[in-house]
């Protein structure tokens, strides 16, 4: 049986399936597929695997780790193979050779230099395991490439058809390694190994191979007792292997590190401690304390603050003095002072200071009882005999003048009460003046002296100012009356629709010079209709149409094909054999709205359907003409109505013409409708 000539796979094709190969076995489950799709990311837009990796699985890191590193190798390994095949070398100029970039473009480089150099020396392209998998695939890649490129010399081979069969005998050599079977992962789930003769699965560290021969599961090293952890740690199973969990915290002063350890935290070498600017830091196991860089000299003693604090030896040290001598705390130290006879109020020592005589208080020049009260002495003290008005204080051992008002208050005076040396005496507070009897208050009329601009009310105790309708008190005086400019209050924009005038004592309201007057109420201005009173100019082939303060002449003509049917309305003549004629509006209509500057949008202000509705009727609505600043839009409501609506004001009055279209769709024809809008916006009030 005739064998069919192997397929030979492009280089890049070979390159990119050996560079693959990686990443495609460790897609164990989904797992396992996210967290190298995620390598494979890192690998593509950041060209960088040293990321930090948020997931806490160790197995998930590795996977994403190695998956990363494949996905670079394959970008850059073609850049190695092409620097091989221009310029014969592996140096890259202005390159930086440490990094994982510049490694991986270096080791291709090198194998396929290895290939391309054992095709030159005529070898076999079946590389040795001594170069790796990877380098392997380059290494025959460029070595076979080499042999399919190369010149054939005049002479070198006698015989076309020995070469064929030698040719033959090459492609016949690559199948075992194109046709690898484990290629791409094979039908294993984790790992794959061709032996030749068979498929041999096998799985990752922490995970067992299923009955089926392909499929791995994850081993529960807890479970199973597969496990290291250590008495007052709990295992827990992860994906492809387990963690140790201490059972309980390390407490105040210490950390968990990742060998489920207490290690003591240096508060002093992290600066978490609170030892102030005067204290040294010192650490101790779970703890620390704060040690004062101030010593204090004899005679002093350091707070909690490291501040120091005089001693007082006289109460530290017992009998610090001897007998007869009085200890005296000082500055860092004390003295001892003799004792001396103590004698009590109102005695002195002799003048040889051994015993106590009575003082007398009341000899002259001295005057304790104070000016005008008498003084009489006994032994150790003395008695005052005090005026009227006054009273005698044991404390202070004078005459003391005694507080009428303070004593008796509200019965001795109506209003107010000032006490004086030995008496006191009344007064009145403003608007109020004595009695005769010198105790009571009355009334004073200030309205007699007209001290208001205009009214006057007398009030207990004062008087109050008014003013007439139309004028308010004066924040300066309270007594002048100014005029109210009604116009000018936050509300006088509400009292007239258009113009406030202030007059002395009211106001007067106004309206524009032409197209209003003034209503009834004085306030509001009306729209004159001109159309109604006969005071436009509008000749007889025009219509008059009143809008808000003013008019407008309308007249229209129908088009070219249309005949008038109604003084808004313009019919299609028969189209006969006119092709142009059926694609016409069967019926043009003018309409004419009005309506101000200030109106709240959005708002609909025309509705179009057709007259009579039919079952299956459909129609489209479309401003054709007349909308180029935007203004208006178009809203189906349902199968056979539509609105036209005002979407955004209308900043200044001014007249529009829009043209709306609505297309019938009625038993299967189409009928176009056209309404010719005259929109006059005038100006708000």
């Amino acid at each position: 049986m005739e064998r069919a000539a192997p397929r030979r796979v492009p280089l890049p094709l070979l390159l990119l399936g050996g560079l693959a190969l990686l990443a495609a076995r460790v897609a164990a489950d989904t797992l396992m597929e996210a967290c190298c799709a995620d390598g494979h990311r890192m690998a593509t837009q950041h060209r960088d695997c040293s990321l930090p990796y948020a997931s806490e699985s160790k197995e998930c890191r590795m996977v994403r780790e190695q998956c990363c590193h494949s996905q670079l190798e394959e970008l850059h390994c073609a850049t190695g193979i092409n620097l091989a095949n221009e310029q014969d070398s592996c140096a890259t100029p202005h390159s930086d050779n440490t990094s994982l970039e510049a490694t991986f473009v270096k080791r291709c480089c090198h194998c396929c230099l290895l290939g391309r150099a054992a095709q030159a020396q005529g070898q076999s392209c079946e590389y040795t395991l001594m170069v790796g998998y990877q380098c392997g695939l380059v290494y025959r890649a460029c070595c076979v490439k080499g042999q399919e490129t190369a010149d054939f010399a005049p002479g070198d081979i006698g015989d076309i058809q020995e070469a064929a069969k030698i040719s033959e005998i090459e492609e016949e050599q690559e199948d075992p390694y194109l046709n690898d079977r484990c290629r791409g992962g094979g039908p294993c789930k984790q790992q794959c190994r061709d032996t030749g003769e068979e498929v041999v699965c096998s799985c990752f560290v922490g995970y067992q191979l299923l009955p089926d021969g392909v499929s791995c599961e994850d081993i529960n090293e807890c479970v199973m007792g597969n496990h290291n952890c250590r008495l007052g740690e709990s295992c827990v199973n992860t994906v492809g292997s387990f963690r140790c969990q201490r059972d309980s915290s390390c407490g105040t002063g210490y950390e968990l590190t990742e060998d489920n350890d207490c290690k003591d935290i240096d508060e002093c070498q992290s600066g978490i401690h609170n030892c102030l600017p005067d204290f040294i830091c010192q650490n101790t196991l779970g703890s620390f304390r704060c040690r004062p860089q101030l010593q204090c000299k004899n005679g002093f003693i350091q707070d909690a603050l490291g501040n120091c604090i005089d001693i007082n030896e006289c109460l530290s040290i017992s009998a610090p003095c001897p007998v007869g001598q009085t200890c005296i705390n000082t500055e860092g130290s004390y003295t001892c002072q003799k004792n001396v006879p103590n004698c009590g109020r109102g005695y002195h020592l002799n003048e040889e200071g051994t015993r106590c005589v009575d003082v007398d208080e009341c000899a002259a020049p001295s005057e304790p009882c104070g000016p005008g009260h008498l003084c009489v002495n006994s032994p150790g003290s003395f008695r005052c005999e005090c005026k009227a008005g006054y009273y005698f204080d044991g404390i202070s051992r004078t005459c003391v003048d005694i507080n009428e008002c303070r004593r008796y208050p509200g019965r001795l005076c109506g209003h107010k009460c000032e006490n004086t040396p030995g008496s006191y005496f009344c007064s009145c507070t403003v608007g109020f003046r004595l009695s005769a009897d010198g105790r009571s208050c009355e009334d004073v009329n200030e309205c007699s002296s007209s001290p208001c601009s205009q009214e006057c009310a007398n009030v207990y105790g004062s008087y109050q100012c008014y003013c007439r309708r139309g004028y308010q008190l004066s924040d300066v005086d309270g007594v002048t009356c100014e005029d109210i400019d009604e116009c000018a209050l936050p509300t006088g924009g509400h009292i007239c629709s258009y113009r406030c005038i202030n007059i002395p004592g009211s106001f007067q309201c106004s309206c524009p010079s032409s197209g209003y007057r003034l209503a009834p109420n004085g306030r509001n201005c009306q729209d004159i209709d001109e159309c109604v009173t006969g005071i436009h100019n509008c000749s007889i082939n025009e219509t008059c149409f009143n809008i808000q303060g003013g008019f407008r002449c309308l007249a229209f003509e129908c088009p070219k094909n249309y005949r008038r049917s109604a003084d808004t309305r313009c019919e299609r003549l028969p189209c006969h054999e006119n092709q142009e004629c059926p694609k016409l509006p069967l019926r043009i209509t003018y309409y004419h709205l009005s309506f101000p500057t200030n109106i709240q949008v959005p708002a609909v202000i025309f509705r179009m359907g057709p007259s009579n509705a039919v079952p299956g009727d459909s129609m489209q609505l479309a401003i054709t003409g007349g909308n180029e600043e935007g203004f208006f839009t178009t809203r189906k409501v349902s199968h056979h109505s539509g609105v036209v609506a005002l979407t955004k004001p209308v900043p200044e009055p001014r007249d529009l013409l829009l043209t709306v279209k609505m297309d019938l769709y009625r038993h299967g024809t189409v009928s176009s409708f056209v309404a010719k809008l005259f929109i006059f916006v005038s100006a708000e009030l």
